[in-house]
């Protein structure tokens, strides 16, 4: 059984920055990683992804250029790095895994079997 944690929400005001981390146990072998998050009234969107491999990283629109995602295969933990942040970036963040590749729909949450249970980022003006 996969299971994973995310950490490293927290509040910071608008220009900030935070890193989140999501640990991975369980199935990890040939598996893909991305982050997404849900405010409040909102669906859930995509926001960042990393290929199996780590070479390739993908973004969502409203984040490219300010968050960097990454993971350590040692670790089996994916990080993701929020610059500049934006009250609306303030959102819960959720960690997900998927045991297939497909670089087409690495931003679609329906694609993902396992979810983390979330961190909290909240962004203040």
């Amino acid at each position: 059984q996969v299971h994973l944690v995310e950490s490293g929400g927290g509040s910071v005001q608008a220009g900030g920055s935070l890193r989140l981390s999501c640990a991975a146990s369980g199935y990890t072998y040939r598996r893909q990683l991305a982050w997404f998050r849900q405010a409040p009234g909102k669906e859930r969107e995509g926001v960042a992804a990393i290929s199996p491999g780590g070479s390739d990283t993908y973004y969502s629109d409203s984040v490219k250029g300010r968050f960097t995602i990454s993971q350590d295969n040692a670790k089996n933990t994916v990080y993701l790095e929020m610059n500049d942040l934006k009250p609306e970036d303030t959102a819960m963040y959720y960690c997900a895994l998927r045991t297939t590749w497909d670089p087409l729909s690495v931003l679609s949450q329906a694609q993902y079997n396992y979810w983390g249970q979330g961190t909290q980022v909240t962004v203040s003006s």
